[in-house]
């Protein structure tokens, strides 16, 4: 006996939801994807790219910084903007183009962010979009800080915000508002929030709890992510960063875990991971091995990206060339809006 006519039209009309992780570091060096590093992503060699279409030359020709480089990749426009300096991007975002051309509302997009100027990547400044149109941002640091003022218990390994530059680390605070956030969009208690904090490991475990967290409760249909645990490398600590690694590998199949388990999500949805851009192999001595990557040689612009879920050809690996501004344009045409001010295309193999 077939399924009810009334489920099947139920599924129909759910709407297409698109899900991107993205991440600082961990794109090709001997830690990850050669083949002496690949012990330390075995969720994404065993589990992730059997069921994804795998892009292997994903290339970035604007500036390397990760708060610059996530601003293009939420743009589809090479920014110019400083990275260290807690700006929006100059063109219009992703989330704009998704609201504004198929009107939909605040809640249907957002950004789950480490607090170091992430902050401001949910909305542009340009004056066609801009103001009000943009994705509402969580910081889970904040959130922490917020709900734990006052505690005596030691939260500090969840609250460190910035690796790279010591001299730029924002003061985290939180107040009023994140503690709104927690009760009326999360549905959590500061206690319970305190208590689950306890129990995690690192700032990023943190985001992909709230992210979950998210979709259950507001269940937007567009949704990112940004991981930033890797960026431990700058601390020249490389147990540290092989940790943070492996510990990406995890969360990534932990989330798209979730997409299967949300029934708003399950079949409907499209999840993209990428990093923000690459990083040279340790033999470059002009990279600092693991610990920096700004040689802008093709070594530290070369990344790759894996799409899952609806849409997708699963187990397909792509050779041709594309760019990361390719990804702002890729999404509308999955979704349906026009990315007008972007200068990257739709990658054909996703459409």
């Amino acid at each position: 006996m077939g399924a009810s006519p009334f489920v099947h039209a139920a599924t129909v009309a759910k709407k297409r939801k698109v899900i991107v992780i993205t991440f600082g570091g961990g794109a090709r060096d001997q830690e990850t994807f050669a083949p002496e590093g690949q012990i330390n992503i075995p969720h994404m060699l065993g589990e992730l790219i059997p069921q994804s279409s795998f892009f292997t030359q994903v290339t970035n020709h604007g500036i390397l910084g990760h708060y610059v480089a996530t601003a293009s990749l939420a743009t589809g426009v090479y920014e110019t903007l400083n990275n260290f300096s807690a700006v929006p991007p100059e063109h219009p975002t992703v989330f704009e183009y998704f609201r504004k051309d198929l009107r939909r509302p605040v809640s249907d997009a957002w950004v789950v962010a480490p607090s170091n100027g992430f902050n401001r990547i949910g909305e542009s400044d340009c004056r066609s979009y801009g103001p009000g149109l943009g994705a509402r941002v969580i910081l889970p640091k904040h959130l922490l800080s917020a709900a734990t003022s006052g505690s005596n218990v030691d939260y500090g390994h969840l609250l460190h915000d910035n690796y790279e530059t010591p001299l730029y680390a924002p003061q985290i605070g939180g107040g009023e508002f994140e503690l709104q956030q927690l009760d009326t969009i999360l549905k959590l208690s500061v206690d319970d929030f305190k208590a689950h904090a306890t129990m995690l490991a690192s700032p990023d475990e943190l985001s992909v709890y709230i992210a979950r967290r998210l979709m259950r409760q507001e269940s937007p249909s567009l949704l990112w992510i940004t991981m930033h645990d890797i960026d431990v490398a700058h601390s020249g600590a490389y147990s540290l960063y092989v940790d943070a690694i492996r510990r990406t590998d995890r969360l990534c199949a932990e989330l798209w875990k979730a997409v299967q388990e949300e029934p708003e999500y399950a079949g409907n949805t499209t999840l993209l991971i990428l990093p923000d851009f690459g990083r040279d192999s340790d033999q470059d001595s002009g990279g600092n091995g693991f610990q920096h990557h700004r040689t802008g040689d093709a070594a530290s612009r070369t990344t790759w990206m894996m799409a899952l879920g609806a849409g997708v050809r699963p187990g397909v690996v792509y050779d041709n060339p594309v760019q990361s501004i390719d990804l702002v344009p890729s999404i509308g045409a999955i979704m349906g809006f026009s990315a007008a001010q972007a200068q990257g295309k739709p990658i054909k193999e996703l459409l």
